[in-house]
């Protein structure tokens, strides 16, 4: 069995968030031990959540542009997506139930995990915790579209399930996430 020991950690930003180079020793059953080097973006775990409303065949998903995918020839930068965030030294609950009603203005109740997921493990360290809940019109507090001081600019978006469903094969919906959500509710058969 291999054995894995971090030799060097060298910060190389720490902008928005930390990139290290991390050096470590890979230490093999027979003895022999190499050295490699890789980059590590660590910009803490965050949480998303599926809204749904099991009556309409609804879901909550937000709107937003993202600078990384407009320089990756996403020709508007927007992406839609399903409600997230930074859990901010918060627990995974707390973050989702605060982000739920800054980008989409529900206060949920009852909220459902289902599993965390490392979307990028090759060079992100983040761990993003997966829920999902019902909304009705009565949990509407406010119109959301994200926190102003935070520079949020937020489209809230309340589309059909099959609508949703569809605009994955059309391409409309390209965030991991948010395919992973919409795909849960369907195997599970939550709409």
């Amino acid at each position: 069995m291999k054995t894995y020991k971090i030799i060097k950690n060298e910060l190389l930003s720490d902008n928005w968030y930390r990139l290290n180079k991390i050096t470590y020793e890979t230490h093999y059953a027979d003895g022999s031990v190499t050295v490699q080097s890789r980059e590590s973006y660590d910009r803490g775990n965050g949480a998303t959540i599926l809204l749904y409303n099991k009556a309409q065949k609804t879901v909550i998903l937000t709107r937003q542009f993202r600078i990384p995918t407009y320089v990756n020839g996403n020709e508007t930068g927007y992406l839609i997506e399903s409600c997230g965030g930074l859990l901010d030294k918060d627990n995974p609950e707390e973050c989702i139930r605060r982000e739920t009603e800054e980008e989409t203005g529900y206060q949920i109740s009852d909220l459902k995990k289902i599993f965390e997921v490392y979307m990028s493990p090759g060079s992100v360290t983040e761990l993003i915790y997966f829920f999902v809940a019902e909304y009705s019109n009565e949990m509407k507090v406010s119109d959301g579209g994200g926190v102003e001081e935070e520079s949020e600019d937020i489209e809230v978006l309340e589309i059909s399930f099959q609508r949703a469903l569809d605009m994955i094969k059309t391409g409309e919906i390209k965030d991991g996430k948010t395919i992973m959500l919409l795909q849960y509710a369907q195997i599970n058969q939550l709409l």
